[in-house]
């Protein structure tokens, strides 16, 4: 296979298996181009493969404060021909599942251009809401604003006490 992230064309539905994986130095350079296509940042830490092409990513991080332990997902995104076959939801339950084992995470946000209406309904599906509007929160995109969205879980360490 070569280094050039593949991609099916749009009119086409894939047949195939979705599974997460770690970044290594065989996927890196897929991982670069397919940030490059769906976010206007570059990072990440997990990918997700569609019959081994590199099609979605994920990248997380725990942000502690004095009152909560939150997961922040920084970007979760499916280059856009592989889009509406699961592999958002993988990667977001991936995600939830996680928080669930950890047991001691309050909630998880992230931040979602106010324009982007498909993300923001794929969200709500999984309970997330709408919980504040941060303008002027991108620098290169328009619109700039972002709603942040929150979903609250059930701390199995702080509910014990």
């Amino acid at each position: 296979m070569s280094n050039d992230l593949q991609i099916v064309s749009p009119n086409t539905k894939p047949k195939g298996r979705t599974e997460l994986g770690d970044v290594t130095p065989h996927n890196i350079k897929q991982l670069k181009k397919l940030n490059s296509v769906v976010f206007p940042v570059s990072y990440n830490d997990k990918v997700t493969y569609y019959n081994d092409i590199v099609v979605g990513a994920v990248c997380c991080r725990i942000d502690q404060t004095e009152v909560a332990r939150r997961l922040y997902i920084m970007t979760l995104g499916c280059l856009a021909p592989y889009r509406r076959l699961g592999i958002g939801t993988t990667m977001l339950e991936h995600v939830l599942k996680w928080c669930d084992k950890d047991g001691n995470i309050d909630n998880v946000y992230l931040h979602v251009q106010v324009s982007n209406e498909g993300a923001i309904g794929f969200y709500k599906g999984f309970g997330f809401e709408i919980i504040e509007t941060k303008k002027q929160y991108y620098k290169h995109i328009e619109p700039a604003d972002a709603h942040v969205l929150q979903k609250t879980l059930k701390n199995k360490k702080r509910d014990a006490c």
